[in-house]
């Protein structure tokens, strides 16, 4: 069976975002009394979620092109990933103010109710998911995808550095509104969208994405501020 590019770059998220929409109804329904879900608890459905993802990108592997093609990468352009990463983060954590969010979120809290103590297990496969997993399948969707089909419906034959601004404008924006931290997810979106054109090649956002959330899980661990998790 042959897959479009489209579907295989936009069904590991569609899992993702899935399970996120799962999360919200589940927490809407107990809010609303529903004795069968009183003992589930939000992080219960992570492993699960970041398992189903890598599955998917592991069935589609070897249709992500500009993954599995090696590319020569310039030094310049390593260093530059690197130092994003590091500056996205430190924005992210302290662009956490009430006029830069969209909601409340309580995060992902692994101390276990009834120990008090952390549940190293949790956070390992969180770490694993928010570092390794989840920056591969959104770098794939938002900017392999996204970006580039706004300009042609013939995307992977788009160079990226011919994205055009209004693309640039809508995928970070859209970027932005999947995170509770909205202003950080602009940042965000603005710093990988610009990596991805400058370097035409995707394994730089993926790995300053990767060091971005790498970074913040550590610094989560360490403070103890699981809402940003």
């Amino acid at each position: 069976m042959i897959l479009s590019p489209a579907f295989c770059r936009i069904f590991p998220f569609a899992v993702y975002v899935g399970f996120l929409i799962l999360e919200s109804l589940i927490s809407l329904l107990k809010s609303r009394g529903f004795e069968f879900l009183e003992n589930w608890h939000e992080n219960s459905i992570y492993p699960i979620k970041i398992l189903l993802v890598l599955l998917a990108l592991l069935w589609l592997w070897r249709n992500f092109t500009e993954l599995v093609t090696p590319v020569k990468v310039k030094l310049a352009d390593w260093l530059t990933c690197i130092f994003v990463g590091v500056v996205v983060f430190i924005l992210w954590i302290n662009l956490d103010k009430s006029w830069a969010t969209i909601g409340v979120s309580t995060g992902y809290n692994p101390i276990n109710p009834v120990s008090q103590e952390i549940d190293w297990e949790r956070v390992i496969i969180r770490i694993i998911g928010a570092t390794f997993i989840v920056p591969v399948m959104e770098e794939l969707f938002w900017r392999s995808f996204l970006l580039r089909w706004q300009m042609h419906h013939r995307f992977l034959d788009v160079n990226p550095a011919k994205i055009g601004v209004q693309a640039f404008i809508v995928t970070a924006l859209l970027f932005a509104s999947e995170h509770n931290l909205i202003v950080a997810g602009l940042v965000a979106g603005v710093a990988y969208n610009w990596l991805y054109i400058k370097t035409r090649n995707l394994w730089i956002p993926i790995v300053s994405h990767a060091i971005t959330n790498g970074l913040l899980g550590l610094w989560v661990i360490n403070t103890h501020n699981w809402q940003f998790w």
